[in-house]
């Protein structure tokens, strides 16, 4: 069965959604698509005409049991992939996909809870998998997000992230803005750091199980503090990507 996830398969673009300024969300229907764990991600190969390939990983967004896979590109600038996907993409496009890959980042209602969610920019795709999978199988799980991007400008899934959390009193949503913030903003101002967190994550009577994911940066510093206001190593999975000097 893994075997025959790493095979290039054949995908089509069957829809796109602008998320926010440089992110979309790309739906795909990919020829014999298997179900993924929520957390795990693809690998997508483009083949230019004279033959170059160029071969990125995306996570996946969507919710495990949903037919067709849902990834989030955030562009990179001086990217070989994702400046296609963003900019020029359109429905009925093809490329290539491989997957769904990885087991260390996944959560499943079986792992339990409570779950603390923490994002930086991009790094919200995989927990958007968590969050659609717990909306179904695990209701009312107690559940803190906390998601640090530049500007509200920058917030992915945010009417998403508002309807979950209007719809289940057991989830939480805090956000945190790295850049600038508009002068009636009552979320926090920072970078995430331990006081930010024990204010976030110990609002619940048990230590939850850590999810973190962005940049690399981010991912570290998150981690750290986690440590330092109590967390077990055991308790805290990490999924990063981008260059190491990328600040959220």
């Amino acid at each position: 069965m893994e075997s025959s996830r790493l095979v290039w398969r054949p995908a089509e673009i069957i829809a796109v959604r602008d998320e926010a300024a440089h992110a979309r969300s790309l739906v795909l229907q990919v020829e014999g698509w298997q179900p993924h764990e929520a957390g795990q991600h693809v690998d997508v190969r483009l083949t230019a005409a004279d033959g170059y390939q160029a071969q990125r990983s995306y996570s996946i967004s969507s919710a495990p049991l949903a037919s067709h896979a849902e990834l989030l590109v955030d562009c990179v600038p001086d990217g070989e992939v994702s400046p296609y996907l963003t900019g020029e993409a359109r429905v009925g496009d093809r490329f290539e996909l491989r997957g769904p890959i990885g087991g260390y980042f996944v959560w499943t209602p079986e792992y339990g809870g409570p779950l603390l969610l923490i994002a930086g920019g991009a790094g919200i795709a995989p927990l958007a998998s968590i969050l659609a999978h717990r909306a179904v199988a695990a209701r009312c799980l107690p559940t803190q997000v906390l998601y640090s991007v530049r500007t509200t400008q920058d917030i992915i899934f945010k009417e998403r992230l508002e309807a979950w959390r209007r719809d289940d009193p057991a989830l939480a949503v805090s956000f945190t803005l790295t850049r600038s913030a508009p002068a009636d903003w009552t979320g926090y101002r920072r970078r995430i750091d331990a006081a930010m967190l024990r204010e976030v994550s110990f609002e619940m009577s048990d230590m939850p199980l850590a999810y973190v994911c962005g940049p690399t940066t981010m991912v570290e510093a998150a981690a750290d503090a986690l440590v330092r206001v109590g967390y077990p190593a055991e308790r805290i999975r990490t999924e990063r990507f981008g260059p190491s000097g990328e600040s959220i």
